[in-house]
């Protein structure tokens, strides 16, 4: 019974932590990008500074339990999916910490809308880019956890 509480509430924050990471990538980034720089600016600033928050509030809790079912499951049905959705939580994980969360940060304690730096298009690429991988990862994470159900049934 613990397992199969454990196992649908690592599948629901992976699709939450999924859903999240595509409205960003593919709703809100190319929204952003339709706005004049002033507005891109303001809007990308107001948008770090909440997802700030929400991001690890999801994040975290679905890396935990996604391990703790892949070690409560065993090698049972589903393990290689499993796996594989760990796996691709902690590949998440290092694009964040290493490629996004470095920039946000620099967003967040530096720039300012009226006055952004010289090289803000750049950094905006630069994010887009490691986004593209990270939230790739989150949503492959989902569908691993779904396809590790899913064989079980």
């Amino acid at each position: 019974m613990f397992y199969s509480v454990i196992e649908f509430v690592s599948l629901f924050l992976a699709g939450i932590l999924a859903g999240e990471e595509f409205i960003v990538r593919y709703g809100i980034q190319p929204a952003l990008n339709s706005l004049e720089d002033r507005a891109h600016l303001l809007g990308r600033i107001a948008l770090i500074r909440k997802l700030m928050i929400v991001v690890p509030a999801v994040m975290i809790p679905t890396i935990l339990a996604g391990i703790v079912t892949l070690f409560v499951g065993g090698a049972s049905e589903g393990f290689v999916f499993r796996l594989l959705g760990v796996i691709m939580l902690v590949v998440f994980a290092l694009f964040s910490f290493l490629g996004t969360v470095p920039i946000n940060i620099n967003i967040n304690d530096t720039w300012n809308a009226d006055t952004p730096p010289s090289d803000w298009e750049h950094l905006v690429k630069r994010w887009q880019f490691i986004d593209t991988f990270r939230s790739g990862s989150a949503i492959l994470a989902f569908v691993f956890f779904l396809i590790a159900i899913a064989v079980q049934l």
